[in-house]
């Protein structure tokens, strides 16, 4: 069934996707003041499997889960949980617009994996988008100036590990839905952590469990929100919006934890940004060239 294209549609869906992130980080944050980040992890998944059994259901149930991509499906996980759990450590250490503006090179990272694995060319534009992603993150952090923070390289560490898991998943939406993709995100990843989370357990306080629960419901569904953008808008029209979580999320640290920006950080994250707004209009150019993908 076609869906009728519309631009306040995706912008709506869009708002929930931001929404969700940002929430995300500031749970985060509250969460791993009182629990282990290997305890919040665990409870994410266990929690977010519960939440999505709705839509396993509405998909064909448990049986129609089974995958023959296992082994990817693993690699994939071992990579993102990595990347999360790296990403929860930083947003303990280094202030909020740090932490996304250096995520954002997650797209550089991805288009280097997608040339090395899935065979995609490497073009000036995608050049271009690796460059201006390394120049931004040497300015803000700035090695040899100032002190690097550990912080910094944590979710350095993390970007690089999602441009694995998204190169994955790119390569597993070929066959498997995106629900599918998800249960066994939340599955393999409960199994991984179930030890390093018994080891770390103690009972969440009436005053985190609140905040657990916001990670595990918004780390599971950001994502299909802005799954259903893109179902009613452009790339285009899509994309741009989620780089409103820089300033965004820098407005929420100045207000919620008093955090301050310097210009290095607003710089590099304008470098970082420009560079995946440059390679995702390379992309739409040549998928106009190309004609409409069925």
């Amino acid at each position: 069934m076609e869906i009728e294209q519309s631009n306040l549609k995706a912008a709506l869906w869009m708002m929930g996707s931001l929404t969700a992130i940002m929430l995300m980080a500031i749970s985060g944050r509250e969460a791993s003041r009182e629990l282990n980040v290997f305890q919040i992890m665990e409870m994410r998944s266990v929690i977010g499997l519960a939440m999505l059994y709705p839509l396993i259901r509405s998909s064909g149930g448990f049986r129609a889960m089974r995958t023959n991509r296992i082994w990817q499906h693993l690699g994939r996980n071992v990579a993102h949980y990595a990347g999360q759990f790296a990403w929860l450590q930083a947003l303990s250490l280094i202030p909020l617009a740090q932490v996304i503006a250096i995520e954002f090179t997650t797209p550089a990272w991805t288009a280097l994996m997608a040339v090395l694995f899935l065979g995609e060319r490497l073009n000036i534009w995608r050049i271009l988008t690796i460059a201006l992603g390394i120049i931004g993150v040497v300015i803000i952090v700035r090695p040899g100036v100032g002190t690097v923070e550990i912080g910094q390289l944590i979710v350095l560490g993390a970007a690089f590990t999602f441009g694995i898991s998204f190169t994955m998943v790119k390569s597993l939406t070929r066959t498997d839905s995106v629900v599918k993709i998800i249960f066994w995100m939340l599955t393999i990843q409960s199994a991984i952590g179930l030890l390093p989370a018994l080891h770390a357990w103690q009972w969440p306080s009436l005053h985190v469990l609140p905040w657990v629960v916001i990670i595990a419901f918004t780390g599971t569904f950001s994502h299909f929100c802005m799954a259903k953008a893109l179902l009613y808008a452009d790339a285009t029209v899509v994309i741009p919006m989620d780089f409103l979580r820089v300033p965004l999320m820098a407005v929420l640290g100045w207000l919620i934890y008093a955090e301050r920006i310097d210009i290095f950080t607003a710089a590099g994250a304008a470098l970082i940004l420009s560079g995946n707004l440059l390679n995702l209009k390379n992309r739409t150019a040549a998928a106009k060239e190309s004609g409409p993908v069925l």
